[in-house]
């Protein structure tokens, strides 16, 4: 059986959020067993598990991506939305659009030390909406 939610995210600013809290509150109760798969409906963020325990990794993943795909690029030619906004699609490609979380015991099974993240690659994003699917 599979149960599918679309929920808004608020406004965050650029870099890399923490959205666990946010997902469960959306979702609701978890099955014993199964799947979340989490998209976001957007080209310019993007979605990942990671270090959810030291907020300097949030930093550190922002100024690594900033450094691998920095703004300004003269070849560009994506670029009636702003500077920041081709840029983003391509973190948001490398990043990845949607995860999937296996679900045991009626708890997402993370790790210890992992979150659910919003990676938001524009300055000026807005709202995100994305769909969490629970099969179990």
């Amino acid at each position: 059986m599979t149960q599918s939610t679309l929920f808004t995210l608020p406004l965050y600013p650029r870099g890399f959020h923490i959205i666990t809290r946010e997902v469960l509150a959306a979702i609701g109760e978890l099955p014993m067993e199964g799947v979340l798969h989490l998209f976001i409906q957007h080209t310019s963020a993007a979605l990942a598990i990671n270090e959810a325990a030291d907020p300097d990794v949030l930093t550190d993943f922002e100024s690594l991506f900033n450094r691998l795909v920095p703004e300004g690029m003269p070849f560009l030619t994506h670029t009636l939305e702003g500077p920041d906004d081709m840029p983003a699609h391509v973190k948001a490609v490398i990043a990845g659009s949607s995860i999937s979380i296996p679900i045991l015991d009626g708890r997402l099974a993370l790790g210890t030390w992992q979150g659910i993240y919003l990676c938001e690659f524009r300055n000026r994003g807005g709202s995100r909406r994305l769909v969490a699917s629970v099969m179990s």
